[in-house]
């Protein structure tokens, strides 16, 4: 079985079903620059797409800048991207990783991944989001959506998100390892979902061994 062509088969399928729907939250088509997507990020982390796109934009219409955001005092910032999940806490982070910036880097967001997982609050995800979106680097960020949905397709078999990401990158094709999280973030949220998933509405359902499923619909 030759996993590279039929998982970019499925993932081009995928695709052509979702194009007409809006894309996640975090997208360049949103948030322009490497800074605000990495802002952007670290606020949708445990919260919904409609939440973190209304914070986000408060947030940015006040301070779109590292050097704009540590003018806020820290409440502003918390008001402006409430009810977004811990938002104290995510308040207090954006204003500590825009000092480091600031301080380190010279108001750019680094291009290096262990520097970005060295600042507050941002683990792997954040950090690949980061590099893949704002830098273009060829990296594959993982969330719930695409680690479930990876191993239900049958594509890999890992227990934690924290394996998904090595395992994809031996199954699916380089130019894939960007787009691929917001492919199936939107196939998430709309047909696969993690509980009674539409395989009546799946674009792939014939060919999906559904791993893991016990209902669907």
């Amino acid at each position: 079985m030759n996993y590279n062509q039929d998982t970019a088969d499925t993932i081009e399928t995928i695709h052509a079903f979702l194009s007409p729907l809006p894309r996640p939250s975090v997208h360049p088509e949103h948030f322009s620059s490497e800074y605000t997507i990495l802002i952007a990020t670290l606020i949708s982390l445990r919260t919904k797409d409609r939440v973190t796109e209304q914070a986000a934009s408060r947030l940015f219409t006040l301070a779109a800048t590292p050097r704009e955001m540590v003018r806020l005092p820290l409440e502003r910032i918390e008001d402006a991207i409430y009810p977004a999940g811990f938002y104290k806490t995510k308040a207090a982070n954006i204003l500590a990783i825009s000092r480091i910036l600031l301080q380190q880097y010279g108001g750019r967001v680094p291009k290096d991944r262990e520097a970005l997982l060295s600042l507050p609050g941002v683990g792997i995800k954040t950090a690949n989001l980061t590099l893949s979106l704002g830098y273009g680097l060829p990296y594959i960020c993982v969330d719930t959506h695409v680690h479930r949905i990876a191993n239900r397709l049958g594509w890999i078999r890992t227990k934690a998100p924290e394996q998904t990401e090595t395992a994809l990158m031996r199954v699916v094709e380089k130019k894939w390892w960007i787009p691929i999280n917001h492919i199936l973030v939107i196939f998430g949220q709309k047909v696969c979902r993690p509980v009674s998933p539409l395989c009546s509405s799946c674009p792939v359902s014939a060919t999906c061994p559904r791993e893991g499923v016990i209902t669907h619909r």
